[in-house]
C-alpha cells in the first residue's frame, strides 16, 4: 500500500477503483473514463490530486529565484499570475515540469509531479542560498482539488469559493472562504476551464463534500490522463524525462532565450534537438506506449511516447517521439500494433479544443 490522500475514505465509500500512484493509493475511475471524460468536457468533474507537491519560496529575491530555476519568464509575469515550464538541469534536460503561482510580491507557490517531490526539493534547495529568501516543502499539508469543465466557475461561485474582482486563465489568489484560507488558481490539466484548489488537508473533506452536494462528478486519474492527452500535454515520464530538452517535446514556447539567465540556458542555445513530438491518430486500433513509429520503408524512426482511446473523437491517439533527422518530409509515418502497420494521421493542432478562458 502507498500513502493516502485525506480522501482515500471518501474514494471508498463511492467504491472508485483505487490503484498505486507515485506512492499514493489514488483514484483511477469511480463509473466509468467515458462518463468522466465527458462530465470534464461538457459539464463540471472534479480530481483528488493531493498527492502533488507543494514548495514556497518567501522572501524579497523569491520570484528572482523561482524566474533563475525555470526556463520561462516569471519576472515579467503580473501579480497573480501562473506561470507553466520546464524545471531543467545545466545540460538542458527536464528533471520535471512545474506550475509557479506569483500570490504576493515576495511569495510563491511551486506545485510539482507527485513522483519527482524530494527530487525536485533537492534541486531548489541547492540554488536557494544564491538568493535572499526561504524555501520550505509544504507538500504534506496541503490537499488539492481540480475542478474541471464548462460549469466550474459557476459551482465555485455557488459554494462561495471564488476571489473577487477579474480571475482570468493562469490567475492564482489566496482568499478567505468558509473560515479557511485558499489559494485558487485558475489552471488545470484538461483543456478546460478550470481550477484548482489548494487548502488545508482539514478542510478537504468538507470541499468535497461541498462539490459533490453541487453535482459535480468525482473522477479519477484514467480520465485526467485521456483528457490530458486529448488536447497534447505532455506528462513527465512519458513525453519530457531526464533523457530529453524542452526542444525535444514542443516545449520550446516556454523556453525564454531573451532573459538574462535560467539554469541550463547555455546548453539550450546551443543545442540541436534530436527528436520532434509529433501528434498522431489512428482510424482503427489504439497506440499504446513504447509501440514504433516507422516511415513508408517501414524503418523505426521513433516510439510513442503516450497513447489512448479518445473518448471525444472515438480515435486512438498518441504523442510520439520521432528522430529529427529521419523525419519523413511527407509527413507519412505508420505505428506498430503487434504484427499491424498501421497508417497514422498527423495533426498540427490539439485531436480536441479545449474550452479554457
Amino acid at each position: 500500500m502507498g500513502d493516502k490522500t485525506v480522501l482515500y475514505d471518501a474514494h471508498m465509500k463511492l467504491n472508485a477503483k483505487m490503484a498505486p500512484f507515485a506512492g499514493f493509493e489514488m483514484p483511477i475511475q469511480y463509473t466509468s473514463i467515458k462518463e468522466e471524460v465527458i462530465a470534464v468536457r461538457e459539464n463540471v468533474g472534479v480530481f483528488d490530486v493531493s498527492h502533488m507537491g507543494e514548495f514556497f519560496a518567501e522572501g524579497p529575491e523569491a520570484i528572482k529565484f523561482i524566474d533563475n530555476m525555470m526556463t520561462n519568464d516569471f519576472m515579467g509575469a503580473d501579480l497573480y499570475k501562473a506561470v507553466y515550464s520546464p524545471l531543467c538541469r545545466e545540460n538542458g534536460t527536464v528533471i520535471d515540469d512545474f506550475i509557479a503561482y506569483k500570490i504576493g510580491t515576495e511569495r510563491v507557490l511551486i506545485c510539482v509531479n507527485a513522483s519527482n517531490i524530494d527530487k525536485d526539493y533537492s534541486w531548489f534547495e541547492s540554488h536557494v542560498t544564491e538568493f535572499d529568501c526561504q524555501l520550505s516543502n509544504h507538500s504534506s499539508n496541503y490537499s488539492l482539488l481540480a475542478i474541471q469543465g464548462p460549469r466550474s466557475e459557476e459551482v465555485l461561485k455557488q459554494i462561495e469559493i471564488y476571489p473577487t474582482g477579474d480571475f482570468p486563465y493562469y490567475s492564482a489568489k489566496e482568499i478567505q472562504a468558509h473560515g479557511e484560507k485558499l489559494i485558487i488558481a485558475r489552471t488545470g490539466y484538461t483543456g478546460e476551464d478550470g481550477f484548482e484548489l489548494f487548502c488545508s488537508n482539514q478542510f478537504i473533506t468538507t470541499l468535497w463534500d461541498k462539490l459533490l452536494n453541487a453535482g459535480v462528478i468525482p473522477c479519477g486519474l484514467a480520465a485526467r490522463d485521456v483528457l490530458r492527452l486529448e488536447v497534447g500535454y505532455p506528462l513527465y515520464g512519458h513525453e519530457i524525462h531526464d533523457d530529453v530538452t524542452p526542444l525535444d517535446s514542443a516545449l520550446k514556447w516556454t523556453v525564454k532565450f531573451s532573459k538574462n539567465n535560467f539554469i541550463g540556458k547555455e546548453a539550450l542555445e546551443n543545442y540541436t534537438p534530436k527528436y520532434r513530438l509529433v501528434k498522431l491518430s489512428l482510424d482503427k486500433g489504439i497506440p499504446r506506449e513504447g509501440y514504433p513509429i516507422l516511415n513508408e520503408e517501414h524503418e523505426t524512426i521513433g516510439k510513442v511516447c503516450s497513447g489512448t482511446m479518445s473518448i471525444i473523437s472515438g480515435k486512438g491517439i498518441a504523442l510520439c517521439h520521432v528522430e529529427k533527422a529521419k523525419f519523413p518530409k511527407d509527413k507519412k509515418l505508420f505505428i506498430q500494433i503487434r504484427k499491424n502497420i498501421v497508417p497514422a494521421n498527423y495533426h498540427t493542432k490539439p485531436f480536441i479544443t479545449g474550452g479554457h478562458k
